[in-house]
């Protein structure tokens, strides 16, 4: 692990059909670094700012936790909203490679309590479908 690496309380693991073309995606465009992987397992753990996300391969023997028949998209109904920041990076690295967005890039204010937080965001498909919301803050400001 790397040094000063600390677990979330909180990690997604998705079910990939691929590790390599994941780790292609989520470590070569998305900008996260492998903290510890298993690859007689399938299995890498990523990192970057603070955000923590384990990749599992679907379809290898060994212990799956598979409720149902995985299809494509996989994690449906479900987006995964990434904090960075900067999301520059990672859009331009996208954008290089020409990997469509899902939603293109925009400003947006949340009511957040009693205050509005802005956003700058954009939503991309990682290679299984699962919906990435990338996100750089813009502040907070009374409720419009």
């Amino acid at each position: 692990m790397p040094p000063g690496f600390a677990h979330a309380k909180l990690v997604p693991e998705l079910l990939v059909a691929d590790l390599a073309a994941s780790l292609r995606f989520w470590c070569g465009l998305c900008g996260f670094a492998v903290a510890y992987d298993r690859p007689e397992d399938g299995f890498a753990y990523l990192a970057r700012d603070g955000v923590q996300v384990m990749l599992e391969e679907a379809f290898r023997p060994g212990r799956r936790w598979i409720t149902a028949p995985l299809e494509r998209p996989f994690g449906r109904g479900v987006n995964l909203q990434m904090q960075l920041p900067a999301i520059g990076p990672v859009l331009a690295a996208l954008q290089a490679a020409a990997h469509p967005l899902y939603l293109p890039l925009e400003e947006k204010w949340y009511r957040a309590g009693s205050q509005d937080a802005g956003v700058r965001q954009f939503i991309v498909q990682d290679p299984d479908g699962y919906l990435l919301r990338f996100q750089e803050s813009l502040g907070r400001r009374p409720m419009a």
